[in-house]
């Protein structure tokens, strides 16, 4: 058996990775599982595949999930501390799903217990690269992307020098508005931007794909997994979603992943490495599909794959300003606050007007965050 610990359980990557598990269920033991404040939810899962212990980040819901766990014999427990403490529990693989900067800590504590870490938290690396990608190597631990894309190259790079990479390529569905004139854009409600015509995602990295942002952080992801220079990193739209990215070789072969827009597919990528494992997924049928389309990216209209290279180019703390201000941003254009535009706008305002030392530590990143989220609001509200 493999032990395993999944940080964001009730999540869709959490629900997605459990739902392989729980199809080979005697291979596994899992060890702890968390959520932020869905209570029955972890409740539920806990009892489901006898955790051994349950974590709540919001500390104020514990006496509810002791409640639903009495008699249980697994353990709960809640608040930041725990959550850390949860993740530093030394397992075979730590999923590190906890969505925003609340992910940090917990996967820093994974990535020091020496383990795999299955990472699908995007502000690890898009705020604090440097500071992981060093944790990692200190502590010989072993980061398997499981964003698609990532978990595409990753795949594609398999047993290939990266000396010999010519270009990565990152592919983007493009969102609900790839073919939308610029002038409607500005006029683009919440309920049409979170409904992405491939995926079944949450709010916030559905609103991420509209404007391309989602892509720009992953590219910012990409220069610290694969560390073949920013300059030979590459975007482009693909519509269909079926082609995850690709890498060019030297000698000019192209080496690509397919699959279904199932998310299933890179977790089971991960959970089995270096290994295969079957999934429940749809068979990719390219007869039916018919055909595969390509186009450059347009920045005009979606200049948020820019402020992202711009950013990595910069370093230090210019990506962290960058994913702290995108939040504000799409939770103010959520809430009815901010025309779609202006989440990119604001974004860019933000990086030409504060600019803080590069952090050194998790501590600095985390400081970083707060401060440049307080500037992002204080921005807008002055905008």
């Amino acid at each position: 058996m493999r032990s395993i610990s999944i940080l964001g359980a009730t999540g869709s990557i959490g629900a997605s990775t459990l739902d392989l598990i729980r199809r080979e269920r005697d291979k596994w033991r899992v060890c702890a599982l968390t959520a932020h404040g869905n209570v029955a939810e972890l409740a539920r899962l806990a009892r489901e595949f006898s955790a051994e212990v349950a974590v709540i980040a919001d500390e104020a819901c514990l006496p509810e999930l002791r409640a639903a766990l009495a008699g249980s014999g697994i353990a709960a427990a809640g608040g930041e501390t725990a959550l850390v403490e949860a993740a530093a529990r030394p397992v075979d693989i730590t999923i590190a799903a906890i969505v925003g900067c609340a992910g940090l800590a917990p996967t820093m504590a994974a990535i020091e217990q020496g383990g795999i870490v299955a990472l699908a938290n995007k502000e690890a690396l898009v705020s604090a690269g440097e500071v992981m990608t060093e944790a990692v190597t200190r502590h010989a631990a072993t980061l398997l992307p499981v964003d698609s894309e990532h978990n595409a190259i990753f795949q594609c790079l398999a047993g290939n020098d990266p000396a010999h990479v010519r270009s990565i390529t990152l592919t983007a569905s493009g969102g609900p508005f790839r073919d939308w004139p610029a002038e409607r854009l500005a006029l683009a409600t919440p309920a049409e931007a979170v409904k992405h015509p491939n995926w079944s995602m949450g709010a916030k990295i559905s609103v991420d794909s509209a404007t391309m942002m989602n892509k720009g952080l992953e590219l910012i992801e990409a220069r610290y997994l694969f560390p073949v220079g920013l300059e030979r990193l590459r975007i482009i739209v693909h519509p269909q979603s079926i082609v995850h990215s690709m890498v060019e070789y030297r000698d000019g072969s192209t080496l690509a992943q397919l699959g279904p827009s199932d998310m299933r597919v890179p977790i089971a990528s991960a959970l089995a490495w270096p290994e295969r494992m079957d999934t429940p997924c749809e068979r990719l049928d390219l007869a039916a599909i018919g055909e595969l389309t390509f186009r450059q990216p347009d920045e005009v209209r979606f200049p948020a794959t820019r402020l992202a290279r711009e950013a990595a180019q910069a370093g230090g703390a210019a990506p962290a300003v960058l994913n702290a201000a995108n939040e504000i941003a799409v939770a103010a254009f959520l809430a009815g606050q901010i025309g779609f535009t202006r989440i990119a706008a604001h974004a860019e305002d933000m990086l030409s007007c504060y600019a803080p030392p590069a952090p050194g530590s998790l501590a600095d990143v985390i400081a970083v965050d707060k401060e440049a989220r307080e500037r992002a609001r204080s921005l807008m509200e002055s905008a």
